[in-house]
């Protein structure tokens, strides 16, 4: 039971509420317990892909926090929320409406390398208080920019496998008809990097449009190699669990790694690494995941001049 179970994650419930679902499942299909922990966290009001790390995969989850991530998203135009999304308060409004050639025209100045301020209602510690703590007790938080990269921004077909019960406003809403037509809210997709809020940027979309905003839909539809082709329902989970076949719903640990090459190693390497030793040998540079035939050893990375590079452990696998 070492691997990944990767949750399409419904509207309303916390990432955590749903790794405590993965436990219970695992516990009634009697697999016992098992450590588990997701691999990058969704609001409440988000659906989607929602990687569950199980057993000696837990190892990966934090290189999980670290991948690009792919959202469907739909910004309603002329409220902003103090949450930024449909949670909160209003806090402003605008009567001005963009038109979609407009929309399109905006997208490339979000698209590459930029600076973004995250949400005061975000997890981010400041002098070692949650900003939600300090926006909910009524302090001011200042939210300083940090650096993200937004790898491709654009308007979004309809989105993928959404209840739509659950986001009834969600779409392309035009006002009015022809080209020039007003619109009051649209669906985009856009692939990001590590630190991305994606309230944020439909805040600053917005706000760039001459108007103001807040996120009525968001569905993460990948995360680092996981897409919603590999993603399962919470029905699905308690099913497999009922009946005992949960371990035939989990991808194997390496699936977390595809983009990792594999370097094969002897038994007495595997044994070394197992203990913490240092290899020399003549691999590609950087991160790799070695392997003693079939079964994962480490995750190691190599450096040095290429006839002499030392392997060293970065995160060992019990296995």
């Amino acid at each position: 039971m070492h691997g990944w179970i990767i949750l399409d994650k419904p509207h309303g419930l916390g990432s955590t509420q749903a790794v405590s679902a993965v436990k219970r499942a695992l516990r009634q299909s009697g697999a016992g317990k098992w450590k588990v922990g997701h691999g990058g966290t969704l609001d409440p009001l988000a659906t989607g892909v929602l990687p569950v790390a199980v057993g000696e995969a837990t190892k990966l989850a934090g290189r999980m926090l670290d991948s690009d991530k792919i959202y469907d998203f739909t910004v309603s135009f002329g409220v902003q929320t103090d949450t930024l999304d449909l949670e909160g308060k209003q806090i402003a409004a605008s009567d001005h409406r963009p038109t979609l050639a407009e929309v399109e025209a905006i997208l490339p100045r979000f698209t590459g390398p930029i600076e973004q301020a995250p949400p005061a209602y975000s997890a981010i510690l400041i002098d070692g208080q949650r900003a939600y703590d300090l926006a909910r007790a009524g302090r001011d938080v200042e939210m300083k920019t940090r650096a993200i990269t937004i790898h491709n921004l654009a308007i979004s077909s309809p989105h993928r496998g959404e209840d739509s019960a659950a986001y009834p406003q969600s779409g392309l809403a035009k006002l009015g008809e022809g080209e020039g037509a007003r619109i009051s809210e649209i669906t985009l997709t856009a692939h990001v990097s590590k630190g991305t809020y994606i309230r944020s940027l439909a805040r600053d979309i917005a706000l760039a449009l001459g108007t103001v905003g807040h996120v009525t839909m968001l569905r993460r539809v990948k995360a680092g190699p996981f897409t919603l082709e590999s993603a399962i329902s919470l029905d699905k989970l308690d099913e497999a669990a009922r009946g005992g076949g949960i371990a035939q719903l989990m991808l194997p640990l390496t699936a977390g790694l595809d983009d990792i090459p594999a370097l094969a190693v002897s038994p007495d390497e595997a044994l070394a690494l197992r203990q913490g030793k240092v290899l020399v040998g003549k691999p590609h540079t950087g991160l790799m995941l070695a392997m003693e035939g079939a079964t994962p050893v480490a995750l190691v990375e190599a450096s040095g001049p290429e006839t002499l590079r030392e392997i060293r452990v970065v995160r060992g696998f019990n296995l």
